[in-house]
């Protein structure tokens, strides 16, 4: 018996429908946190200290914040995994699904302070939806082909593991303090290439498979940079600290002081993971935050052992999360910022302890 070939037309009318099938899968998750993950409107009593617009944050971007790093902290956790394994040891659909768990969670929470706005909305669906597509398809191939070429390789890593390897944990690292389209992919892709092949299939399915997706990560970032480039970031927060002269904390490192700001002092500093430490720092040597950004709360993610029972001294515990690649899990904890100075100095800035404090 003859068999016919696939016509043309049938050919695409089976892509339009795969693609119209992985859209549908895609949004779905951003279709139900619209519908679903809402929460009761709160009242706004705080008067805040810093009064000026400029430097004023909304509340609920602390907690808004955390989708876009529960995507820093799942290449920490796929950097954790290429220590001691390969790529299909990585729980890629658990992490998508955390994603958009703690998201949901987080927009109703978000609500009691104030609620996010349509662009923070729409930024955080943006980085799902990529999140997802990238996580899955990562995931299809490294569960498929990459399991494979590991399995003929054997337990030794050829060069070009290693690279990829070091290539994650530098990646993690980047991310804390900077935005990931601006990561050298392309440098990436050229250290893979140039690592030496012996003779094993593993290695040049290394430097195709990984080397066309960092090349692909390269062309997509430079058009995510360019509209970042339209609206940028601020790199910078003011908080207001009790408990320190003002000449201390003008010596501390990328402390800038403003001035007096009721019972405490107005200062400047970097965010992001910078933000974390110099906190820190603050309460080592006795300060108290007061407010941060013309807020009285924000969040804080711990980390600790796994089925951990005791409970937390400060704050409340908005969601406890496994952490992928790791024997751990995360607590995303809401703490009155007077208490953030205790919390800092009741743990220390390690694994396990204080992961991050989420500015807004």
């Amino acid at each position: 018996m003859r068999l016919r070939r696939p016509s043309l037309r049938a050919c695409l009318k089976g892509g339009l429908f795969g693609l119209l099938l992985a859209s549908v899968l895609l949004l779905a998750p951003v279709a139900y946190v619209e519908v679903a993950c809402r929460g009761d409107a709160g009242p706004r009593a705080f008067r805040p200290l810093i009064t000026d617009p400029a430097w004023q944050r909304r509340e609920a971007n602390t907690y808004l914040t955390y989708p876009e790093w529960h995507i820093v902290f799942a290449y920490d956790g796929l950097a954790q995994a290429l220590r001691t394994g390969d790529e299909h040891a990585f729980d890629y659909a658990p992490s998508i699904r955390a994603f958009w768990t703690s998201t949901c969670a987080l927009m109703q929470v978000a609500d009691a302070h104030g609620g996010a706005d349509g662009a923070t909305r729409g930024m955080i669906h943006t980085i799902g939806v990529s999140f997802t597509a990238e996580m899955a398809l990562k995931g299809l191939y490294e569960e498929t082909i990459g399991r494979a070429t590991a399995w003929i390789r054997g337990p030794r890593k050829t060069p070009q593991d290693l690279a990829v390897a070091a290539m994650a944990a530098d990646y993690a690292a980047f991310l804390r303090q900077t935005p990931w389209y601006a990561y050298p992919f392309r440098r990436g892709a050229g250290q893979l290439w140039n690592a030496p092949v012996d003779g094993v299939i593993r290695g040049w399915e290394r430097r195709f498979g990984i080397g066309v997706e960092l090349l692909a990560k390269s062309a997509y970032a430079v058009l995510i940079g360019h509209a970042a480039a339209a609206a940028p970031a601020e790199l910078t927060i003011r908080s207001v600290v009790a408990g320190l002269d003002a000449a201390v904390l003008a010596r501390m490192p990328e402390v800038t002081v403003i001035g007096p700001r009721g019972d405490g002092t107005e200062i400047e500093t970097p965010r992001y993971a910078r933000f974390t430490a110099i906190l820190a720092d603050l309460a080592r040597r006795g300060g108290t935050i007061l407010e941060i950004a013309g807020n009285d709360e924000v969040m804080v993610t711990l980390t600790r052992p796994a089925d951990t029972t005791v409970p937390m001294p400060f704050g409340a515990v908005i969601l406890r999360l496994p952490r992928q690649g790791f024997p751990s899990e995360r607590l995303l904890v809401n703490v009155p910022v007077p208490e953030l100075a205790s919390l800092l100095n009741e743990y220390s800035l390690a694994d396990p302890g204080v992961e991050h404090v989420f500015d807004y």
